[in-house]
């Protein structure tokens, strides 16, 4: 961790004795936690910039939406400043690192049986749609351009399979099947009608910052802050928060739907009043349906590419994503009528 130590003489914090713990649960970047005499006290990352190529837009992003994501119950993130006045550090090496301060005695939960939880993750994403809703979108970088473009990802996955090898479209049939059996019900969505907004894109419950007794405090894991529409973050976090099983669960048995979890955490959004269109408030249902499918799309596609893109502990992990999450996406499409019903009862 000695380079690390180095690293981080870069930004304008006290020069102290730090140490370094490695959080594992991220997917794309490398992430440490700094800790001072035992507290944590910030988050170092090295940006993956196969991923994240235009890092200074993301960057730019991120200097222009953190400012205004603060309030009395909306805790603040804020990047350090390198000693050259930077928001990031590019080293010798061409790595490209940030510092971001850590929110103390905060926790994550990475799925949840408790509608409070539920509740709150609803009532966070709503605070930071509310507080961002004067920004002029625009100024935004699309920093992964048509990051939930259904059609991009569909796309991406035909050609996948066009150049797969035979073994892995075979294990892969059930899902390829999927996909083609419901691709229309998602490239159906009319987007026009949608209003333009700051959105996170990567609202999974494990994005939320909780404190110890329950209360959500903030987002994180900002990387994906651009332009998009509200059924976006609401899909990707009820596709966390309403089932209990992990991302890659192997049981397809242990995907559930828990309607009562997805009440409490639509209470939750209409905390903020009058935040959404009609149009909006219609189409969350199959918002429900289209961020599941995307990220089983991608994993699949990754799959077949031989695991490109995400950081992968087993050959086949990619391929068990995208059966979790296509199992859930049809519990998403079985409960349409039920997420309408309570979608109108609670946001009007």
């Amino acid at each position: 961790m000695e380079n690390l130590a180095n690293l981080l003489k870069e930004f304008q914090i006290p020069e102290k004795k730090y140490s370094f713990e490695i959080i594992s649960n991220g997917l794309i970047n490398d992430t440490y936690l700094v800790k001072q005499d035992g507290e944590p006290t910030y988050i170092f990352q090295r940006i993956n910039i196969n991923v994240f190529s235009n890092y200074k837009e993301l960057i730019r992003n991120l200097d222009l939406v953190l400012p205004i994501l603060k309030s009395d119950t909306y805790s603040e993130v804020e990047l350090c400043q390198t000693k050259k006045g930077d928001s990031f550090y590019s080293s010798n090496e061409g790595e490209i690192w940030r510092l971001m301060t850590f929110i103390k005695d905060s926790v994550v939960y990475n799925t949840t049986d408790n509608p409070k939880i539920a509740f709150e993750a609803g009532r966070i994403i709503a605070q930071f749609h509310n507080l961002t809703k004067g920004f002029d979108v625009n100024q935004l970088q699309d920093t992964l351009p048509r990051f939930h473009d259904i059609h991009l990802r569909y796309d991406q996955f035909k050609n996948a399979l066009k150049n797969a090898d035979a073994d892995k479209i075979e294990t892969a049939k059930k899902a390829i099947a999927f996909v083609k059996a419901n691709i229309s019900f998602l490239t159906d969505i009319d987007h026009s009608k949608l209003p333009s907004r700051v959105c996170h894109n990567d609202t999974k419950l494990n994005n939320i910052l909780f404190s110890e007794d329950g209360k959500s405090l903030c987002l994180i894991d900002l990387d994906t802050i651009m332009k998009g529409v509200f059924m976006y973050d609401f899909g990707d976090a009820v596709r966390t928060i309403v089932n209990a099983a992990p991302e890659d669960e192997k049981d397809l048995d242990k995907i559930n739907f828990n309607l009562e979890l997805f009440e409490a955490f639509v209470e939750g959004l209409a905390t903020e009043k009058n935040l959404l269109n009609k149009e909006e408030k219609i189409m969350l249902p199959r918002g429900a349906v289209l961020l599941p499918f995307l990220h089983g799309i991608r994993a699949l596609t990754d799959y077949l590419e031989n695991n490109r893109y995400y950081k992968v502990a087993y050959e086949t992990q990619n391929l068990d994503r995208c059966f979790s999450l296509f199992q859930f996406a049809q519990l998403s499409i079985d409960k349409q009528e039920a997420m309408q019903h309570i979608i109108f009862d609670k946001l009007n």
